[in-house]
C-alpha cells in the first residue's frame, strides 16, 4: 500500500486554550494511538490533503521533528460543522506483526455482460473493511465484472483469498446487474413475438381444414 509522509511537531500542552492557538496557526491537533503510550503532535492542515481528500487508501510515516517516525494509519477524523475545516485527527500506530483494520476502496473493471444487455449496475459496496497484517494492505480492491449478467451479484465469498480477511458477512453484496425498465421492455417484445408466431402458426391448419 502507497504510504503518505506527515511531518509534524510534539505537542507540549494538550489544553484547550494550546488546541485553540495551533488551530489558529493552522496546525491540526493529532493523537497517535496504539504504542505504550498515546503520542500528541500536530502538523500543518495543508500535509493532510493528500491523506484526507482522496478516495484511496494509504498508511502513513508521521515524522516528528526530534527524529522519531512512526507507521500508522489515520483511524478517526473530525471536521468543524460550518468550515469543514479538520479540527482534530487520530491515528493508530502499524507493527508488523500486528493485524489492522481498514477500509479499502473497491474498483470495478470491465464491461459487464448485463449492462450491455440494458441491465443496471449497482455499486453496494464502495469501500470494504478488511482486517490484515501492514505488509499485505492492497492499495484497492478489484473486482473483474465482464461476465456479471443481468441478476448477476458479487458475494463478499467471492472475493475471498489468503492475504486478507473481510469484516463483512458472507451474504454481503458488493456490487450488482439489477433488471432495468429497458431489458424488461425488451424482453416483453421478444415474449409476445413469440407468442404471435405461434398464434400464427396455429391457424394456418385451421384455415386449410375449412377450404377442404
Amino acid at each position: 500500500m502507497k504510504s503518505i509522509t506527515i511531518n509534524g511537531s510534539k505537542r507540549e500542552s494538550v489544553g484547550k486554550k494550546a488546541t485553540k492557538a495551533l488551530r489558529n496557526a493552522g496546525q491540526v491537533p493529532c493523537v497517535l494511538y496504539g504504542g505504550d503510550q498515546a503520542v500528541h503532535f500536530s502538523a500543518n492542515e495543508l500535509a493532510f490533503s493528500k491523506l484526507v481528500y482522496t478516495p484511496n487508501a494509504h498508511t502513513v510515516v508521521i515524522a516528528l521533528e526530534n527524529g522519531e517516525t512512526f507507521n500508522a494509519v489515520l483511524q478517526d477524523i473530525q471536521f468543524h460543522p460550518v468550515s469543514d475545516k479538520i479540527l482534530h485527527i487520530d491515528f493508530y500506530q502499524l507493527f508488523e506483526d500486528k493485524e489492522i483494520a481498514m477500509d479499502i476502496p473497491v474498483i470495478l473493471s470491465g464491461n459487464a455482460i448485463g449492462v450491455k444487455n440494458g441491465g443496471s449496475l449497482r455499486r453496494n459496496k464502495r469501500k470494504l473493511r478488511i482486517k490484515a497484517l501492514p505488509t499485505n494492505l492492497p492499495d484497492a480492491i478489484e473486482i473483474e465484472i465482464s461476465d456479471l449478467k443481468i441478476g448477476g451479484k458479487v458475494y463478499i465469498t467471492d472475493l475471498e483469498n489468503g492475504a486478507y480477511k473481510f469484516l463483512h458477512s458472507d451474504n454481503t453484496v458488493v456490487c450488482q446487474v439489477k433488471r432495468s425498465r429497458v431489458s424488461i421492455d425488451e424482453e416483453e417484445e421478444g415474449e409476445e413475438g413469440e407468442e404471435g408466431e405461434a398464434a400464427e402458426g396455429a391457424d394456418a391448419p385451421a384455415a386449410e381444414a375449412t377450404k377442404e
